[in-house]
């Protein structure tokens, strides 16, 4: 008895936190545009793009700032080198040390460095607008794939309400049949029927499971089998109001407000700022330096002299008129050690500083043909601008033509649903009373979930055409998910 209480205890346990985690994972629209907009990888690499871009504006500003460099060496000469005492070359060991420090600032070098710090202004303004542009197609996908999953759970539940009806029929044929009422074959008929309503079901419960997997995969999410969107009511049909815009109205709002079109003029403006950076090498540059440098040596050194005990004299000379040796007296150094290594970096200090001009005379036409190059570019970009431009004008009326398209589709699915209905009510009407067949019948009902099917797909097909043209009239995204 205790172990059967704590059993149901558990179970209890894991069925309420097993609740707990679905309710957790029934994501409305908002909450799925909002999450991929953080977790899309498509994003997050283009955020990348962005920070390398304001890394390079801040290297851009930097390079105003003088340079500074510090160097220290150290060094060994090992092996025959000349002896400071004797000036003899011998085999010793000598060790050396040297330091310096390099200061430069550019003065002037042909506006270079203001049209790259223009440049890279720019290139960070591109870089955002392309961001907002996959942000902007994440969040269009994101609706599709969500409205796809409404899509499918509506057609399941057609699907499914079809199903139940028709095993009623069979429950009710089989004992018709079994009474005498009605032959076997309406039996094998409403029998089919049914299978093919199994049919139906399982592959409506596939289409939703594989519309879930596409959005949790656009949303970066693991858990698949957990993942569920929240159920929204009812999406009302209504006539947008932009339809009521006329399309040059639109292609204009959109020409004012659609990333990609601010992309391709940032891009002319980058390509004429490398045209100004092209030519700016044409002239001289002129920069200020300053250097100082300082060194030390290790060797032992000559601190006095004393005469030579050996040999006290030596002969330097003769006097020409006598020939009598001119002697001089012979002193041998006094060795002590290395001088004071802070000192020495004292006493050796030098310091050197000047103006260097450079101007170019000839360097192969390398500058020229940049300059011709970044002209080319430049017209690339007008022409690329151009079109976008007609591209934007094009999926502008394309859209429009859509979703006008898709709204007498709608209409027209929905005409013909309550036709069917109607035709449905009549056909059963006829096989209670014995005047219809359950082949008849289930003809009728077939078109009938057909229709049903259509009518849905019409539905979700327009409201999705209408966000991407309130999207092209410069409504945001935020708001297409309300």
């Amino acid at each position: 008895m205790k172990n059967n209480f704590i059993f149901k205890s558990l179970f209890l346990g894991i069925f309420c936190f097993s609740g707990s985690t679905f309710a957790q994972n029934l994501w409305t629209l908002e909450q799925c545009v909002e999450h991929a907009l953080v977790h899309n990888v498509s994003v997050q690499n283009t955020e990348l793009e962005v920070k390398l871009a304001e890394i390079d504006r801040t290297g851009a500003k930097a390079a105003f700032l003088p340079s500074i460099n510090a160097s220290a060496n150290h060094s060994w000469n090992v092996g025959l080198n000349q002896n400071i005492t004797t000036g003899l070359l011998q085999n010793q060991t000598t060790q050396f040390s040297s330091a310096a420090i390099q200061a430069g600032v550019d003065i002037y070098r042909g506006l270079e460095k203001q049209y790259a710090l223009r440049r890279s202004n720019l290139a960070l303004h591109a870089s955002k607008y392309q961001l907002q542009k996959m942000q902007d197609d994440v969040a269009l996908n994101v609706i599709n794939a969500y409205l796809q999953i409404v899509f499918n759970k509506e057609n399941l539940r057609v699907q499914t309400q079809q199903h139940e009806y028709d095993k009623k029929q069979y429950e009710r044929t089989k004992n018709l049949v079994e009474a005498g009422s009605l032959p076997k074959g309406d039996l094998l008929d409403i029998s089919a029927t049914v299978a093919k309503d199994e049919q139906n079901v399982i592959t409506a419960e596939n289409n939703l499971i594989i519309s879930k997997i596409s959005l949790a995969q656009l949303l970066q999410l693991e858990d698949f089998e957990t993942f569920d969107i929240a159920d929204q009511g009812h999406y009302a049909i209504t006539e947008s109001a932009v339809m009521l815009e006329e399309p040059a109205a639109i292609v204009k709002r959109a020409k004012e407000t659609r990333a990609e079109i601010k992309i391709a003029e940032t891009n002319i403006e980058l390509a004429s700022r490398d045209l100004k950076i092209a030519r700016s090498r044409f002239q001289p540059t002129l920069q200020a330096y300053y250097n100082f440098n300082t060194r030390a040596a290790y060797s032992d050194r000559v601190v006095g002299y004393i005469p030579n005990a050996t040999t006290p004299y030596s002969v330097v000379g003769t006097v020409q008129s006598t020939g009598e040796n001119v002697i001089a007296p012979n002193f041998s150094p006094i060795l002590g050690g290395p001088e004071n290594i802070w000192k020495q970096f004292d006493n050796n200090k030098g310091h050197s500083y000047g103006l260097a001009l450079s101007i170019p005379v000839f360097n192969g036409l390398s500058v020229r043909n940049n300059v011709e190059r970044n002209k080319v570019n430049v017209k690339r970009a007008e022409l690329n601008y151009e079109l976008e431009s007609q591209n934007l004008e094009k999926k502008v009326y394309t859209a429009y033509t859509d979703t006008k398209s898709a709204l007498k589709a709608y209409e027209a699915a929905e005409q013909t649903l309550s036709f069917r209905e109607q035709s449905l009510e009549y056909a059963r009407e006829r096989y209670e009373v014995g005047l219809l067949n359950v082949f008849d019948l289930t003809q009728v009902q077939t078109l009938h979930v057909n229709a049903q099917s259509e009518a849905l797909r019409t539905k979700y097909d327009y409201i999705f055409k209408t966000k991407i043209l309130e999207f092209y009239f410069g409504i945001p995204v935020t708001e297409l998910t309300k």
